[in-house]
């Protein structure tokens, strides 16, 4: 009898330690100030406020909890990566990112559901890929048809082709302007070899009428 009891007692020492996978807790939770960033954590790592990590008393290390926010449904999953909290009423502490995400950075303490988290869901990947349909753009057949175009162009391009040229003839209204000025000059040259003229028949006159006075007078 005593072998038996001790065989319950063990087996039930070993299950209150070790969570269930259908386990779920509800309790208190808080969470890591900004400056405990760069704390050593229990399973050795380093801790950075804005990773989503979390702190957890039997869960193993590297175990993805699924914490949800009774007040407003908000949820985060986080992974635990060191031991706590040791209050009492206290069932897991949060990084300040998990906090945020969670909507208590005013309170600071808020009543959570815990859980594990079985699922595949981003920002990890999942465990069966996902087959995507294979479209078929041909896009090589068009480059082959632009390369012909392209060489049909430069074909008829390189073919020797005739100028005509064109004659220039001047415009009427430019030779009538030409010949009006050239008339208008020769008009005023007549005009000034016309003075010249009078102006020296009239210097003569008057020189023969003084030249006629003074015989008279001799």
């Amino acid at each position: 009898m005593k072998q038996i009891r001790r065989v319950i007692i063990a087996i039930l020492s070993l299950l209150s330690f070790t969570p269930m996978l259908a386990q779920t807790q509800r309790g208190k939770a808080t969470f890591y100030s900004k400056r405990a960033t760069g704390a050593r954590t229990a399973s050795g790592d380093r801790l950075h406020h804005d990773s989503l990590t979390c702190a957890h008393r039997t869960y193993p290390f590297g175990t993805l909890l699924k914490v949800t926010n009774l007040s407003n449904n908000k949820s985060v999953v986080v992974k635990v990566t060191d031991r706590g909290p040791f209050a009492r009423g206290r069932i897991i502490d949060l990084s300040w990112r998990a906090a945020k995400e969670l909507d208590i950075l005013a309170k600071g303490v808020c009543t959570v559901r815990v859980e594990r988290y079985n699922g595949s869901e981003i920002p990890y990947r999942p465990a069966e890929g996902i087959n995507m349909p294979e479209i078929d753009f041909e896009i090589t057949e068009a480059g082959y048809s632009f390369t012909g175009e392209w060489a049909e162009r430069m074909k008829q391009s390189d073919m020797p082709t005739t100028k005509t040229k064109r004659k220039h003839t001047a415009k009427p209204h430019a030779t009538k302007k030409h010949a009006s000025r050239k008339s208008n000059n020769s008009q005023q040259k007549d005009r000034n070899a016309e003075d010249k003229k009078e102006e020296g028949n009239a210097w003569s006159n008057i020189f023969k009428t003084i030249k006629k006075k003074s015989e008279e007078m001799f």
